[in-house]
This record gives structure tokens, C-alpha cells and sequence, in this order.
């Protein structure tokens, strides 16, 4: 599906989605929450999230972290993925060869739900009527670290001497894990958002010094294998897979 497809959908409030899924957070999704929730972005990420700040937490009842009944408790601020349900955005990479960066694909709806599909409209439509363009154009914003990363990378390892394979795979392997990870500032930084810049009323001035602010850590950190999972982590959190990150480094 693309912007163009006919679609449309009117939730009823029943709250089934907001059990039993893996919804990912970018950046910007964790500056929106805690907006919403009146907290901090560093206590949404102790309170809200796991694998650092890049995934919202469901309860043992598997019900979504942020629920009150069947009611979003942060719904002013809730996540992208959460706008787009029931449609789910597939990125490609930069190296895409139709040149084809998002397509959308209809979910299945939780068994019960109250959701009502349709084709009044297009995809396009949904998407405005969800204030998601925002959190797209926000989350392309900080895709722009990921090349400055691989470049920071770049300048401190010599794949002559270090297999790029291996490098990349245990950097993945870092990024994704949900328990057992090493300390990574870089990671920290890129989730906890008031720690960097302190706390702005405007989240897009937060967004703005925050992007500044990750560039100038980036350029001086000077741990490669912490640059290379912190672009892991971010290219994940934004949609991609994890080669975005890789780009074409594996290709030389």
C-alpha cells in the first residue's frame, strides 16, 4: 500500500490493540510520551520502555504500560506506531533500488476488536487525520545521524584489520539485547533527550538542540564498537532494519 491506497478506519476505543505487541519507540516517541505523561524522557524510559529507551513495556496481564482501562493514558503523545495501527510502515534502505523508501501493509485485527475498516479515504488521509506526517518528517531528522556515524566509524577502523562482518554482527547483537548490554552514553543520550539539553516546553526546539547535541557526541566519541550500535539501536528505532546502519560498508 501507498499513500494512494484507499483505506480508512474508525477505532472504537476497545483497547485490544494495546495488548500483546512490540511496539518500537524512536527519539521522538519518547520526547512525545513524556511530554503527555508529564514526566521526564529519562523516567519514561525506566518506567515505560526496555532495550534502552527503543521499546514500549507491556505488563504480565500484557497489557500496554501506558493503558488506563481501555483508554491510552498518553494518547496526546502516543507513538507512531500507534498512530499508524492498523496500518504498519515498512522502511527500506537507502539503497533501495526502486527508490521506494516507506510502504504501508494492513494489519490483522486483534481478535475481538471493535475497529471498523473501510475505503473512505486514502492512506494519505489517515495519515493526516493521525497527526503522523510530524513523527515521519522528525524521525527522518534523525535518520541523518546514521551516515554521520558510519563516517565517525570510518575514521576509526581500519577494516583491513578488523573483519566488517564480524564488527557489524556483534554490534547488532549489542544493540538488540533486551538484558545483558554493555553501558553505551551514546545510546543513552539518544533516548533520554532532557539528560542532553534539559527539558524544553516546544518539543521541536528539544528536537533541534538534541540533534545538535547527538552530532557534536558523536564526533567525539571515540569508542567505534559503542558508534556502531548506538547507529544500530537508532536505525532500528526509526524502522529500518539494521543494515541501514551497516550502509555500504560490507559491500567494499
Amino acid at each position: 500500500m501507498d499513500r494512494r491506497t484507499p483505506f480508512s478506519y474508525v477505532c472504537n476505543a476497545c483497547g485490544l490493540c494495546c495488548h500483546e505487541k512490540v511496539i518500537t519507540l524512536a527519539p521522538y516517541d519518547v520526547i512525545r510520551i513524556s511530554r503527555a505523561a508529564g514526566i521526564s524522557t529519562g523516567q519514561v524510559v525506566r518506567r515505560m520502555t526496555v532495550r534502552r529507551g527503543s521499546i514500549l513495556k507491556f505488563g504480565a496481564d500484557g497489557a500496554c504500560a501506558a493503558l488506563s482501562g481501555t483508554r491510552c493514558g498518553v494518547h496526546e503523545g502516543r507513538p507512531l506506531a500507534c498512530r499508524l495501527y492498523p496500518l504498519g510502515l515498512q522502511r527500506a534502505t537507502e539503497h533501495a533500488k526502486d527508490g521506494r523508501d516507506e510502504m504501508f501493509v494492513r494489519l490483522e485485527p486483534a481478535r475481538g476488536s471493535l475497529g471498523v475498516y473501510g475505503d473512505a479515504g486514502n492512506v494519505a488521509d489517515f495519515l493526516e487525520e493521525q497527526d503522523a506526517d510530524e513523527y515521519l518528517e522528525t524521525n527522518d531528522r534523525y535518520r541523518r545521524l546514521i551516515p554521520r556515524l558510519r563516517s565517525r566509524i570510518g575514521e576509526l577502523v581500519d577494516y583491513e584489520k578488523i573483519e566488517p562482518h564480524e564488527f557489524w554482527r556483534r554490534a547488532t547483537r549489542e544493540a538488540l539485547a533486551e538484558s545483558g548490554y554493555d553501558p553505551n552514553a551514546l545510546i543513552d543520550a539518544m533516548f533520554d533527550a532532557d539528560a542532553v539539553v534539559g527539558r524544553r516546553d516546544d518539543p521541536e526546539a528539544e528536537v533541534f538542540v538534541h540533534l545538535a547535541a547527538l552530532a557534536i557526541r558523536i564526533g567525539k566519541t571515540t569508542d567505534a564498537a559503542e558508534l556502531a550500535s548506538a547507529a544500530v539501536l537508532l536505525a532500528v528505532s526509526l524502522g529500518y532494519s539494521p543494515a541501514e546502519a551497516v550502509g555500504a560498508t560490507l559491500t567494499r
